[in-house]
């Protein structure tokens, strides 16, 4: 992919939100991209296939999304068994000023592990590149759509979806609407769990083409595993896919509370939820031992955090269901920590730091024991955008 054609593309993806702001009383699009179709069926379950539960699930919440939710334009990249390349889903998206996207998929793993049967979960993607090789692997599989397309390295402009180095460009774009796109998983993420029952595995970022061309917040739903039998029967019942579109319907309303708050711009609106979830002072966080990095933690005290409108960064870095025990083996030695809670999750966030600069330099070596950790800002102990 040459730079000329990054650096056009990076200015899509920054220009064409803000034209699409624009507009006095734009419906809320949100465009609905139902994964595989046609002769790509996607994961195969025992009975049933990826492509299906998809268009299955999607189609339950286009209908929930057009008679529960005011003032919407909803848009299927496919409504019905047919294929659609991954850059014409994208490309849809774009055409219609879409302010979000939302791609819909089941999970699976390489029938030669020994959790083929039994691994279970939900996870939300968005766009990253990160040094996980699950996070990546998965990527992978969904990207090599491309290949069942004629020429395909014409159209993706040499693009290799196998190639790890084919992701090297993706760098650049990653960051616009990655804040929106973050908001948008974790309440997605948080109601798969709360409302469909799902384990929860995380909000995720990879490198799903689909997200890399998109000029909107998006978001890769993996609604669980078609590899797991229990997991498939609950995603092909009538019963489990009114739950999982209900879920993201819900996802999709939180978010939007957020989205449209008059008290906040877009620029610094509250993440994910209309009221703010309290941050503990520091004081209430671990102190004094090393971090996973093998390094003093970089905290300040609560008072530097509080300090009237002022921003703060933290490092947000895992999620739980509940506050963890001191020394718990999932903080990985990270300390001190700090968490919040949002809904029925608790998110652990370290450090507190005087700009984003100096927050991602640290992220780089957090991310090393936690691959999916990212960057949040707070002002006054609430998490802001």
């Amino acid at each position: 992919m040459s730079l000329s054609r990054i650096i056009k593309q990076l200015l899509l993806i920054l220009l064409l939100p803000a034209l699409a702001l624009s507009a006095e009383g734009k419906e809320f699009t949100v465009v609905i991209d139902p994964g595989h179709g046609g002769k790509d069926a996607g994961a195969l379950g025992r009975k049933t296939n990826e492509k299906t539960i998809n268009l299955a699930v999607a189609k339950r919440l286009r209908d929930l999304l057009m008679s529960d939710m005011k003032d919407v334009n909803v848009i299927m990249t496919r409504s019905n068994d047919t294929f659609v390349t991954l850059q014409g889903r994208a490309d849809l998206a774009n055409r219609k000023h879409a302010d979000i996207f939302i791609s819909i998929h089941a999970n699976s793993i390489d029938k030669k592990s020994p959790m083929f049967t039994s691994v279970n979960g939900a996870a939300v993607y968005t766009l990253g590149l990160q040094r996980s090789e699950t996070n990546l692997s998965v990527a992978m599989r969904e990207n090599a759509v491309m290949k069942l397309e004629p020429d395909y390295s014409t159209t993706y402009e040499g693009f290799d979806p196998s190639s790890a180095e084919s992701y090297i460009a993706f760098e650049m774009m990653q960051h616009a609407n990655l804040d929106q796109s973050i908001e948008l998983a974790e309440a997605v993420q948080n109601q798969l769990v709360r409302t469909a029952g799902r384990k929860n595995n995380g909000v995720r970022q990879a490198p799903f083409w689909v997200l890399v061309r998109t000029s909107m917040p998006a978001i890769l739903v993996e609604l669980d595993f078609i590899c797991n039998p229990t997991m498939e029967k609950f995603m092909a019942s009538e019963q489990g896919q009114k739950k999982l579109a209900l879920a993201i319907y819900r996802g999709i309303e939180k978010y939007r509370k957020g989205a449209d708050k008059p008290s906040a711009s877009r620029k610094d609106r509250v993440v994910a939820d209309s009221r703010p979830e309290e941050l503990p002072s520091a004081g209430a966080a671990q102190s004094g031992s090393e971090t996973g990095a093998g390094k003093k933690a970089e905290s300040k005290p609560a008072a530097a955090d509080d300090a009237k409108d002022r921003i703060v960064y933290k490092i947000q870095f895992l999620t739980a269901g509940s506050p963890l025990r001191k020394g718990d083996s999932r903080l990985k030695g990270l300390s001190p920590v700090d968490y919040y809670k949002d809904g029925n999750m608790v998110k652990y966030t370290y450090g507190s730091y005087g700009s984003q600069a100096e927050a991602s330099k640290e992220l780089k070596k957090i991310k090393k024991s936690f691959p999916d950790a990212f960057v949040i800002k707070t002002r006054n102990g609430k998490r802001i955008k």
